[in-house]
């Protein structure tokens, strides 16, 4: 039989997890039947109950994806509503052994938001803040290396502009309602009445050469493939 080249050393590191930490945590992080089964019973049970705000279930499976995918563990959520896709990204980062912050401004909207982490089993995945976001992302040191778009349409750009400097190389900036459309959706003209910039948001972002990006139905994902 013919002898392995690798050395038994070698081995043992990739064992112990001490050349791929981050894999090999996400490999641990990912076996969780509990929890697993937790929040789908949770979302099959309010799968008729998300209105105000929130996103369907095919835009929450794919924020889920593009962060098992990624392999991301610092995120940021602009818009909680009701809670609705920030359970699927906190579902995602329990399996990377990451959390989320996520930001809503109605009162009304965040404790219910509150409730929903708990009944999902995800608090612990989730740090809610209740503040107006376009004060609290100047603020947030971050970095972060997933971001999720989906508050005041009009702002988009704004937001864009305070995070991109806290945003890793190589992680995913996704916003939601976008379209191709010239009057539909928010891709186009969706900064109106915007002081800094009355532009096309979705064009603003395709014209940053150290992004890529790729339409998804309604999300528009960004990949941040260098610095400026």
């Amino acid at each position: 039989m013919r002898k392995s080249n690798i050395p038994a050393i070698l081995i043992c590191m990739v064992i112990a997890g001490t050349i791929y930490p981050d894999k090999v945590q996400a490999q641990k992080s990912a076996s969780n039947p509990v929890l697993d089964a937790k929040v789908r019973t949770f979302l099959e049970t309010h799968a008729r109950q998300w209105r105000d705000l929130n996103i369907p279930a095919n835009d929450g499976q794919l924020l889920y994806d593009l962060i098992i995918k990624g392999n991301y563990k610092s995120a940021l959520e602009i818009g909680t509503s009701t809670g609705h896709s920030a359970i699927w990204i906190a579902w995602a980062l329990s399996k990377t052994g990451g959390k989320l912050i996520t930001i809503e401004y109605d009162q009304s909207r965040y404790e219910t938001a509150l409730k929903n982490f708990r009944e999902a089993g995800l608090s612990d995945y989730i740090d809610a803040r209740l503040a107006d976001a376009h004060t609290l992302v100047k603020e947030l040191k971050g970095p972060f290396d997933f971001i999720f778009s989906d508050a005041d349409k009009n702002w988009y750009k704004n937001y864009f502009i305070d995070l991109d400097p806290k945003l890793k190389v190589g992680g995913c900036y996704a916003t939601h309602n976008i379209s191709e459309r010239r009057y539909g959706g928010y891709g186009r003209n969706a900064n109106r009445g915007n002081y800094d910039d009355p532009g096309d948001y979705l064009s603003y972002i395709r014209s940053l050469r150290n992004y890529e990006s790729d339409l998804i139905n309604s999300m528009l994902v960004s990949y941040k493939r260098g610095e400026q």
